[in-house]
């Protein structure tokens, strides 16, 4: 029994079957390089030239086409497309904020024409960006639809055949028995099936037996699943992108909403959307409840922030309730209900100069600090007389102060503890009979005049909870009511594809996290005849890289085999070899485990010429220490090593594994 040293000196031969051995271990295509002419020789003539040209135009598309579905590439595009995906989040998109973009228009007159060429005004939709998208996913789907085949084609064919040199492979051990060939193949074959290794076996024209194995098969499955996930996110956001909605709107307590698009305050949707695509469904703010931190550091931080609310799912859903909290959004078929803001309504009850009612209502504030200090306008626009009884529009501009600090004229804390209103009154032509869309939080005063006290200065006031301004000239009177009501906002969002997209991430860790720590491996197993009749066992590993794993495995399955076909020394030591039916179907013991070999005997010799490792010991696969002097028959061997060295420490040649960019 012993272990071979490979042969340094010379180098691997084509018919070593090296290059079969360590071929297509990956799916991944192969690098080529730009010929110098696709087309070749030109026969003369027009017949010829055409041949050739379309030769030359075939030839550079496949090259083209191989450079698309390449690695770089790829890399290439994900840099451009997250690249190109800064300036959205930079510069105001239109559709996402069209205000902001005309005030950037307005405010950068030069740079903005230089954007609008560019498309960065909306980037997402913007030729250039999807150019970059549509190549990413054609270089994606280019890649894997081969090598999909490819790896489908591995799975259906067998473990290539053992080349002639097994000890030019980085991991190699053999040592001589007395069991047969076929009983060692047997053996070798059950504890590589039991390592869960696909095997194949054949037989040899010297009457040698041989076992093919190969394992780590999801290694390249994991590659393949890795850049499906890819494109399922990119399907993914596209269609979220395409099909998505949403919209903002504020209600206050006691009104309700309803999925309409005429019900949002505002409202956005992808390229693809129509109105159908809305889900039906309406809720009703019943209440609203908000409480604070009232002192330390922290006061007026919010402790709860709740929406209660009736929701009803259709036309004839039965009416259901929620409580609508930050993080804890309403769900109704796909759309998402978030409570995102708060704020006070003050109630208003106007009249005339005759004391009728002319408005009434609740008009919500738009705070302007944490502390719930917040403005608002109220707007009269029909049915108010004057005290000369004379039509016209009323508009009051309003400050609503939930706990009133006198000394800054702000509040000084969002609960309602000592609530103020001050009040400015105008008096005149609204601009709203025109037709013009305005702001309903904001007064155009532009035909307005404001109302001033007897003698010229500005009227205005502040309102406690159930106090009245009476207006100049009997002009009525306004009222600020005991109810404050409050309100909320909400954003509701549609966002087709966010499970696919969850999967599609989940799926690209799982398939790369398998394709970066799963090898892929093979094994050989050999038993032939040799000229004094012994049978002669070699085992070899090769694995895609370079690893300590190959050498290790194989280890471990050589002190399997090399229990139950011992080495020469034990067998002339020992009782006869087990038969057939006694060492081959007993269970295979685990890899390296010193009951499952006789004890070494100081001093055993082996029948080969050069020196053998311990009689007890199995051949581990590695190379011998030529340097290392051989142990005399009355020197006690050193126990074989439990770490194998690697083959390729040594400097022999060992067949490059082929393998291209992969992405």
């Amino acid at each position: 029994m012993s272990t071979t040293p490979p042969d340094t000196d010379t180098a691997p031969k084509a018919d070593d079957g090296l290059e079969a051995a360590g071929a297509q271990l990956s799916t991944a295509p192969v690098e080529q390089a730009v010929p110098g002419s696709f087309g070749g020789m030109r026969k003369p003539g027009l017949t010829g030239y055409v041949a050739w040209l379309g030769r030359e135009v075939t030839g550079w598309v496949r090259w083209m086409w191989r450079q698309l579905t390449s690695m770089r590439v790829a890399l290439i595009l994900l840099f451009l497309l997250s690249l190109g995906a800064v300036p959205g989040s930079l510069i105001p998109q239109q559709g996402t904020d069209e205000l902001k973009v005309a005030e950037f228009k307005q405010t950068h007159d030069t740079l903005a024409q230089v954007y609008e060429k560019l498309g960065l005004f909306h980037v997402y939709s913007s030729v250039w960006f999807s150019a970059i998208y549509i190549l990413l996913f054609v270089s994606l789907i280019g890649c894997i639809v081969p090598r999909t085949w490819q790896f489908v084609g591995q799975l259906r064919g067998r473990p290539p055949r053992a080349p002639r040199r097994l000890d030019r492979l980085p991991a190699y051990a053999t040592w001589r028995t007395e069991a047969s060939p076929e009983r060692v193949q047997e053996w070798a074959r059950g504890a590589l099936r039991r390592r869960r290794f696909r095997t194949d076996t054949y037989a040899t024209g010297d009457g040698g037996a041989v076992v093919t194995a190969e394992k780590g098969y999801l290694r390249e499955a994991g590659n393949l699943i890795f850049h499906v996930a890819l494109i399922v996110m990119l399907v993914a956001f596209a269609s979220g992108s395409l099909l998505k909605y949403e919209g903002g709107k504020l209600i206050v307590e006691g009104d309700g909403f309803a999925n309409t698009k005429t019900q949002y305050d505002d409202f956005k949707s992808g390229s693809l959307f129509t109105d159908d695509d809305l889900d039906r469904f309406s809720f009703t703010l019943d209440r609203f409840t908000g409480t604070y931190e009232s002192s330390g550091p922290q006061r007026g931080t919010p402790r709860v922030y709740r929406a209660d609310v009736s929701y009803q799912e259709g036309a004839d859903g039965a009416e259901r309730r929620k409580a609508i909290e930050p993080n804890h959004p309403l769900v109704v078929d796909g759309t998402k209900v978030f409570l995102n803001g708060h704020g006070y309504a003050p109630q208003f009850t106007v009249r005339d100069g005759k004391g009728k009612v002319v408005y009434k209502g609740a008009v919500p504030m738009l705070p302007q600090d944490g502390m719930g200090t917040a403005t608002g306008v109220v707007k009269v626009a029909d049915g108010y007389t004057n005290g000369k009884g004379k039509r016209e529009q009323l508009g009051f501009e309003a400050r609503f102060l939930p706990t009133i600090d006198r000394t800054t004229m702000t509040s000084s804390f969002p609960g309602l503890e000592y609530p103020v209103l001050a009040l400015n009154a105008w008096h005149g032509d609204l601009g709203i009979d025109g037709g013009v869309p305005q702001n309903v939080y904001q007064l155009d005063t532009a035909k307005m005049k404001q109302f001033k006290t007897a003698d010229g200065k500005i009227f205005a006031k502040q309102l406690m909870p159930g106090e009245t301004m009476k207006l100049p000239n009997g002009a009525g009177s306004v009222t600020f009511e005991k109810d404050v009501k409050e309100w909320a906002s909400f954003q509701i969002s549609h966002q087709p594809g966010g499970g696919l997209a969850l999967g599609g991430a989940i799926a690209a860790i799982l398939g790369l996290a398998g394709s970066l720590f799963i090898q892929r491996r093979r094994v050989w197993a050999r038993a032939t005849t040799g000229p004094d009749g012994m049978t002669v066992v070699e085992f070899a590993g090769l694995g895609r890289s370079e690893s300590a794993k190959v050498p290790e495995e194989l280890a471990a399955l050589v002190d399997v085999v090399h229990a139950k076909a011992p080495g020469t020394a034990e067998a002339v030591r020992d009782e006869p070899a087990p038969s057939a039916g006694t060492a081959g179907d007993e269970p295979a013991s685990s890899a390296g485990a010193a009951g499952d070999e006789p004890a070494p005997s100081e001093g055993a010799a082996g029948d080969e010429p050069e020196p053998a490792p311990s009689a007890g010991a199995a051949p581990v696969p590695g190379q011998k220490d030529p340097h290392h002097p051989a142990p005399s028959p009355d020197t006690p061997a050193d126990p074989a090593p439990s770490h194998p060295s690697h083959r390729d420490e040594t400097g022999t040649d060992t067949p490059a594994d082929a393998e291209g960019a992969q992405k």
